[in-house]
């Protein structure tokens, strides 16, 4: 008997540092890629050219990432889950009714994150790769800061709901498509408030994205002051009350 759990626990001892070694490498093949994004972009992303600068054959690579789609969404799914992480912590720091301080802290963690990591946040959210289509493990990390917005929407309402403005009902399809974002992230938020957060939501990335691009050159560049003032707009036309 104390023979045969020896052997177990030897075998269990191997199969842990498999693991690990399987866990570092994978880590290494995905900073290294990230490295390439940054250098040549995701469309230029090889696994031939990750496995060379690792010093892999690359049929070795191709038992961790069976193809240069699978890196891929690998890679965006790390980084959505690393923004939403970001923004997840910073909105809890602020006190749990102060709203509008939580969705402050949120979007300036996504802002933060975003310029720290801008070959990351470019794959996410900046132009498609051609060929490469997200599979459906990726909507979830993609939805992560949207329903931190949603919690505190929620949160918000249901402390507030006898003061807080309902904007006037929604047009055609909108209606169904609030409702349907409500229920996901927003429970018992009425649909059009549901759809000025959707408003929101967009409006921040775009901001971050016309900033880590360039496009504010000449007219809101440094942003650091048209982006709290905007958010500050943005929590008004939510309807999240004043502290």
């Amino acid at each position: 008997m104390k023979q045969m759990a020896q052997a177990g626990q030897a075998a269990h001892a191997g199969q842990t540092a498999r693991a690990r070694a399987r866990a570092q490498l994978t880590g290494e093949i995905k900073e290294e890629a990230r490295r390439q994004l940054a250098a040549e972009g995701a469309q230029r992303l090889s696994l031939r050219a990750v496995a060379r600068e690792l010093g892999m054959v690359s049929s070795a690579l191709y038992r961790y990432f069976p193809s240069r789609d699978d890196l891929l969404t690998a890679l965006i799914i790390d980084a959505y889950n690393a923004l939403g992480e970001s923004a997840e912590q910073a909105a809890a720091q602020a006190p749990t009714t102060d709203f509008r301080g939580r969705w402050h802290a949120c979007a300036a963690a996504a802002r933060a994150w975003a310029l720290a990591h801008p070959h990351e946040y470019a794959l996410i959210y900046g132009s498609p790769v051609p060929g490469y289509r997200a599979p459906a493990e990726t909507i979830a990390p993609a939805g992560r800061v949207a329903r931190v917005l949603g919690t505190l929407l929620a949160d918000a309402w249901q402390a507030s709901e006898a003061t807080l403005p309902v904007p006037p009902p929604l047009p055609g399809q909108l209606a169904a498509q609030a409702e349907t974002i409500a229920d996901l992230i927003a429970p018992g938020v009425p649909g059009p408030v549901a759809a000025r957060a959707i408003i929101a939501w967009t409006q921040l990335f775009g901001m971050i994205s016309f900033e880590l691009f360039g496009q504010f050159a000449g007219s809101a560049d440094p942003a650091d002051d048209f982006f709290g003032y905007a958010v500050e707009q943005l929590a008004d036309l939510i309807g999240l009350p004043r502290p």
